[in-house]
């Protein structure tokens, strides 16, 4: 009967002892486990806060940058119109200058250097032959006789 009741109790002790040990575990590892988990997930977002600043200033500086481009082209475009309002010599050449530089030209159509010709055949992807000739897929083709 001892022998029996030690055959029970040992097994169960083992269990319950393993018990406590898993719970006592799954307690501590657990803990670091999140932890290390909110890090990568902060430093996730700190890379995702800077990236979305470095994208505002990259898109200010080209907003600025265009502002800047845009009032050179008009500074540009105001000192030709006052060079060709001094510098021409008659009227007529004075309001030609200024049409061309004030005109937004559309843009016309370009026009083929050489129009196609009427009866022009395609390109052939065989050799010509004579009319007789046998054709370079007929099984005699190329052989001597």
């Amino acid at each position: 009967m001892e022998h029996s009741l030690l055959v029970w109790l040992l097994p169960t002790l083992a269990l319950v002892a393993g018990v406590a040990i898993g719970f006592l575990v799954a307690r501590l590892v657990p803990s670091a486990a999140p932890s290390s988990t909110q890090r990568q997930l902060d430093d996730i977002q700190e890379r995702f806060d800077t990236y979305q600043n470095e994208v505002v200033t990259h898109f200010n500086s080209t907003a600025a940058l265009v502002k800047k481009l845009t009032q050179s082209y008009q500074e540009v475009q105001d000192h030709l119109a006052e060079g060709a309002n001094r510098l021409a010599l008659d009227e007529l050449t004075r309001q030609r200058l200024l049409a061309a530089l004030h005109s937004e030209a559309p843009q016309t159509p370009r026009e083929r250097l050489t129009p196609p010709r009427e009866n022009q055949e395609p390109p052939r992807d065989y050799a010509p032959k004579a009319p007789n000739a046998p054709g370079m897929l007929d099984e005699h083709y190329g052989l001597k006789k």
